[in-house]
């Protein structure tokens, strides 16, 4: 019988292997163990996460994030108020022009090793000068240039009167900059981390916020972890109370649902596609299927879906087009049945828009002051043969401009108009391609829609002002009212909010009258949670809040 030797080497080698094994075994036990009483909130993203880095805070995954990591001056709590976050106090000058924040002395960067000790050192002024000069400074491109680009000269507009105290002069008065500081955009960051990892911030942040930056690896995982030096309380409960949160990337909707369905996630956001009918009725109710087994909770979201008409008749495709005719555009808007759109293609998701362009939900929306249209396809058909086109006869065909994914709702209004005589064509494109030809005036007849960037209706009526017209700004339709930009102008000077929401009720009805934006409905969020997470707030900016979560 043959003698077989192992080698010095291998013996080694099996060795390693061995005691790894025992190694790794006896970790498992002791971490399951350990973290039996550990809560971990579980969620998908379903698009790949652009950057944890607030200058870069351009989409609703990356504003997600960022929250749980980062702090700015202020925040906005679940009714859309501005309220004290790691400014603790303020005063606005008289004029509207200098900003004055008392900081917190108790507020914290997350350890990290750039740091004396490895310890996060106290947040003082100078790092809010430093992290807004970021948002204009042209080196860093940042996508939240816009926050102070028109609104402050140059660095020497923020200054540190001392480490717990702040200014900013603003060039003009803008009575929604309080708001405004309240997007993620604005968070604090320190700058001797920011400039040692220079691009690579966006996966190495350091902020002050409830969870403190673990693991991130691209399109598979992330996960953040519960700081336990957070500053905020509730009541006498330091926050957060979850322990930790780990976010999947599984881009297939389906799959992510049966996730959820499987309880391997906590949360999920939106009810779209194939599963829609399978969660909810025509009405809006959760299926009998689902009734009990996860909690639905709806609330109004500021994100109007409109149809655009474009009316610059300077333009050489509107000069033709009958769309530059007010009776033809008014008659589009009393053609649509929005509640019988929502129900049948939106499972009763979202509020139809009867008011103006601003939505529900916003504050100083009043939809008793403005005054949208209602389906009156009688009074269409009355203003169609007004503007010379009875029962649409004559009419050129128009081109009806959208995106994949809105080609169902785009082909019900096409139904409608065609119901009154107007002959429609839809066009679809990629998204991003129907935004470029938006964004150059390409496109005379388009589907939109407009989410807020912060809680005051300003943000809405911009896209209006003449001076926001293609190249410089949102104003895809060509609007051009004098006496609307001369109450857009006026409302920054309107420091008292009641008096500025009824500048801003005017100026919505303007738009309405004239017709060349067709707002459809005003956007709902639905969120699904597991029966075991309590103290989630939803609030009409769809912004994640986990601080307050408690899981179990």
């Amino acid at each position: 019988m043959c003698k077989i030797s192992i080698p010095e080497q291998m013996r080694r080698i099996i060795q390693y292997i061995f005691c790894g094994l025992l190694f790794l075994s006896f970790s498992a036990c002791k971490t399951k163990s350990s973290n039996e009483n550990k809560t971990v909130f579980n969620l998908n993203i379903d698009q790949n996460l652009t950057s944890m880095d607030p200058a870069f805070a351009r989409n609703q995954n990356a504003i997600w994030m960022i929250n749980q990591v980062f702090n700015g001056l202020v925040q906005v709590d679940s009714n859309l108020n501005t309220v004290p976050a790691i400014a603790k106090s303020w005063e606005v000058s008289e004029d509207g022009l200098h900003y004055t924040f008392h900081l917190r002395n108790d507020v914290y960067f997350h350890d990290d090793p750039l740091f004396k000790d490895g310890k996060g050192r106290k947040v003082v002024a100078e790092d809010f000068t430093y992290s807004f000069y970021r948002l204009i400074d042209p080196k860093v491109a940042s996508s939240g240039g816009w926050i102070f680009n028109d609104k402050v000269k140059d660095i020497n507009s923020f200054k540190a009167i001392n480490d717990t105290t702040f200014r900013i002069a603003l060039s003009k008065p803008f009575p929604a900059f309080l708001n405004l500081l309240t997007a993620q955009y604005c968070s604090v960051v320190p700058k001797e981390v920011v400039e040692h990892y220079g691009k690579d911030f966006r996966s190495h942040p350091i902020g002050t916020g409830p969870f403190k930056f673990k693991y991130w690896k691209e399109d598979e995982i992330l996960v953040l972890l519960k700081n336990e030096k957070y500053w905020e309380k509730d009541g006498d409960q330091r926050l957060p109370y979850l322990d930790a949160i780990k976010a999947t990337f599984i881009s297939d909707k389906q799959s992510a649902f049966m996730n959820f369905i499987k309880k391997d996630l906590d949360f999920f956001d939106k009810v779209d596609g194939s599963y829609r009918d399978d969660i909810l009725s025509k009405s809006g109710k959760m299926t009998q299927k689902y009734e009990g087994k996860f909690q639905l909770l709806k609330r109004p979201y500021l994100c109007t879906e409109y149809i655009g008409i474009l009316v610059d008749t300077s333009k050489s495709i509107v000069k033709n087009s009958p769309l530059r005719i007010k009776k033809i555009r008014q008659a589009i808007q009393y053609a649509i049945d929005k509640p019988k759109l929502i129900k049948y293609l939106r499972n009763s998701v979202g509020i139809p828009a009867t008011a103006g362009f601003v939505p529900l939900g916003m504050p100083g929306f009043d939809s008793t002051v403005v005054k949208g249209y209602h389906y009156d396809p009688a009074k269409a058909s009355r203003l169609l043969a007004e503007a010379g086109y009875p029962n649409g006869k004559n009419l050129p065909l128009i081109k009806l401009s959208t995106s994949t994914t809105y080609k169902d709702l785009i082909e019900f209004v096409q139904g409608e108009l065609n119901a009154i005589g107007i002959k429609v064509k839809v066009d679809v494109s990629p998204n991003a391609s129907l935004r470029e030809l938006m964004a150059k005036n390409e496109v005379n007849f388009f589907r939109g829609s407009w989410i807020a960037d912060y809680p005051d209706a300003e943000n809405y009526l911009s896209v209006f002002y003449s001076k926001n017209k293609v190249p410089f700004g949102p104003n895809y339709t060509g609007y051009f009212n004098k006496e609307f930009d001369k109450l857009f102008e006026q409302s920054y000077y309107e420091n008292d909010a009641e008096k500025r929401y009824a500048l801003y009720h005017q100026m919505d009805n303007m738009i309405m009258e004239h017709g060349s934006m067709i707002p459809l409905f005003y956007d709902q969020s639905v969120v699904m949670l597991q029966n075991n997470i309590s103290g989630f707030p939803l609030n009409p900016l769809n912004l994640m809040i986990l601080k307050r979560v408690k899981k179990g």
